[in-house]
């Protein structure tokens, strides 16, 4: 623009002197041809101004379609993915996405609802997925099927589990609660963990035979093997010999037993199920030796081979609870 007022001034100042040449020649007075240049000016003022506009314009018409192009390129971005945010009990929306994993956590949390109807099953996890407004198509997400329900209910059982344990633990650090003998812990954290299968009882041997199946024995290990390890870590074992690993393998052999006899038995709030795990800890706890130790793990690893065929039976109807 301001090239442009430099031409027109250079192009006014030579017209100018071809006016006074031309004056000069012609014998008409300088009065007249100065009387004229105001006109001129005008019209070159006019013209500047309306170039300035138009230059305005075309800035403003790029600027507008660039904003519009970057507009419209952002949210057609934004709108090839999915927003799976949900809303929370308030009914305010959540700030992040939803991913895949908590999407099917949430689904698989209500389908536990539907287990003790439908047992463990791709038909709970559809009525779970229904629930929460998806479609049943959604149990296709779970390529495991059943599997991955009983698993995700054992996770969440360990948590919560691990979860109490620490807080306990807390409590004492802070002199809030007394240490408890390790036998009285190890009997209490154990029947809290298998009290947490009461709502599903009827149906758990279904769910220990669909622990059984190749494809979910590697991650039924891993969990058992970590709520072993959790219990005896907040019953204060820090032992870094031989005996980290029998007191665990003795306490695997223990609960997969005490489980078995908990899906059997009909006694009220299963007294019975919590004598047999009271008289299996003071067994483990009155080991006097390693040798002791050793025969003592064996006979619980052969307990949980016996244990499974026992499973077997109840799946088979040969054995059920009464």
């Amino acid at each position: 623009v301001r090239q442009l007022w430099w031409d027109m001034a250079a192009l006014l100042r030579g017209w100018r002197a071809g006016r006074v040449l031309w004056a000069l020649r012609t014998g008409l007075a300088w009065g007249q041809s100065r009387s004229q240049c105001p006109h001129v000016k005008r019209g070159f003022h006019r013209a500047a101004l309306l170039r300035l506009q138009e230059d305005s314009k075309q800035e403003q018409t790029a600027s507008s379609s660039s904003y519009h192009q970057h507009y419209q390129a952002s949210p057609g971005s934004e709108s090839s993915q999915t927003n799976t945010s949900y809303a929370d009990q308030s009914g305010e929306q959540g700030e992040d996405y939803e991913t895949e994993e908590q999407l099917q956590s949430r689904i698989l949390a209500a389908a536990l609802d539907f287990v003790p109807q439908h047992g463990w099953s791709v038909d709970a996890i559809a009525e779970g997925a229904q629930a929460l407004g998806l479609s049943a198509a959604a149990a296709g997400m779970f390529t495991n099927g059943a599997g991955d329900l009983v698993l995700h209910f054992i996770t969440q059982c360990n948590t919560r589990l691990a979860d109490s344990l620490a807080e306990q633990h807390k409590q004492v650090q802070l002199g809030q609660a007394e240490s408890k003998k390790p036998a009285e812990f190890l009997r209490e954290a154990v029947e809290m963990r298998l009290r947490m299968l009461i709502p599903y009882i009827e149906t758990w041997p279904q769910a220990m035979s669909i622990l059984l199946l190749p494809q979910n024995i590697p991650e039924s290990l891993k969990h058992l093997s970590t709520l072993v390890d959790d219990i005896w870590y907040y019953a204060w074992d820090r032992s870094t010999d031989l005996n980290w690993y029998t007191r665990r393998a003795a306490l695997t052999g223990i609960y997969n037993t005490t489980e078995l006899v908990m899906v059997q038995d009909s006694s009220p709030d299963f007294q019975d199920t919590w004598t047999f795990l009271d008289n299996r800890i003071k067994d483990v706890m009155n080991m006097a030796n390693t040798a002791q130790q050793v025969k003592s793990t064996g006979e619980a690893v052969v307990q949980g081979i016996m244990g499974a065929a026992i499973t077997l039976k109840n799946l088979s109807g040969m054995n059920q609870r009464r």
